[in-house]
């Protein structure tokens, strides 16, 4: 299944790290969540993801106070493509199915 979200970047300070997750489309969440797959830890899914000239493997997973699926952004990619928080990020992702 292929989906092309784009979201506002947004960071999350966990106890020793910043995150940064990009949060799909309430559309895009629930294409993914009709589709059964197996149960994986924290309820993530793995995808090949595209951003601007980066791609790479992930997992996506639910954020139940957004109620859809954000997507981590690692360093790398964020200061390869010139992301910053409160940018909006477009995105395609290839769910895969385990």
């Amino acid at each position: 299944m292929i989906v092309e979200t784009a979201g506002v970047l947004f960071r999350r300070d966990a106890r020793r790290d910043d995150w940064y997750f990009v949060p799909l489309t309430r559309e895009a969440s629930d294409d993914i969540r009709e589709v059964p797959r197996p149960e994986r830890g924290f309820g993530s899914i793995p995808v090949l993801v595209s951003v601007g000239s980066s791609s790479w493997r992930t997992s996506i997973f639910p954020d139940a106070a957004r109620g859809v699926y954000v997507l981590p952004l690692k360093r790398s990619v964020r200061e390869r493509e010139g992301i910053s928080e409160g940018d909006t990020v477009r995105a395609r992702l290839d769910v895969l199915d385990g």
